[in-house]
């Protein structure tokens, strides 16, 4: 008698479980691109700060949608009305925006092709979070990108974190 159970119909993929650090270190490793849907050009907004973290401390290709950017540039990168007129797929889309706007971001970051979709601290929709999973895309939801990044490539401290390790090593960069 086997114990393995079938997903259901409505849930091809399971039920959605957080991913653990290992999983969320695999996927920041693997990503090369992040679309941050939301960015603002305000530089007090968490979208900038996080933006600009990841422009100075990563390797991702960044690209910026907000429909209010389009025809401005933010950092040096051009704004996109939608994740439909990016160049590329991101692999990973980071949300900052409404827990009501989720479900319909995670349909269009599978439309376009993305592997992951980060939801921001801060912001909880178990919902979006099972439809992407329904969708085939990871679902990271609660976590910032740019704290992880940070904490799994050795840069907390940078960003006013006390992370109460000294060390003279040089700092990890994605490669």
């Amino acid at each position: 008698m086997s114990t393995t159970t079938t997903p259901a119909p409505e849930h091809p993929h399971g039920l959605w479980e957080e991913p653990g650090p290992a999983r969320r270190l695999q996927l920041l490793r693997s990503a090369q691109s992040v679309a941050i849907v939301g960015m603002s050009d305000k530089p007090s907004r968490a979208s900038y700060f996080v933006a600009t973290y990841l422009q100075s401390d990563s390797s991702y290709r960044l690209f910026f949608v907000n429909p209010r950017l389009v025809g401005k540039t933010v950092l040096g990168e051009p704004g996109y009305a939608s994740l439909k007129d990016l160049p590329e797929a991101p692999d990973i889309v980071v949300a900052f925006r409404k827990p009501a706007d989720l479900p319909a971001l995670a349909e269009e970051a599978a439309e376009v092709g993305a592997r992951t979709l980060w939801v921001q601290l801060g912001i909880h929709s178990e919902e979006a979070m099972q439809r992407a999973t329904d969708l085939g895309l990871n679902a990271v939801h609660n976590r910032c990108i740019k704290i992880e990044h940070g904490r799994f490539h050795g840069n907390l401290h940078f960003g006013g974190f006390d992370t109460g390790v000294i060390s003279a090593k040089r700092q990890l960069r994605d490669a």
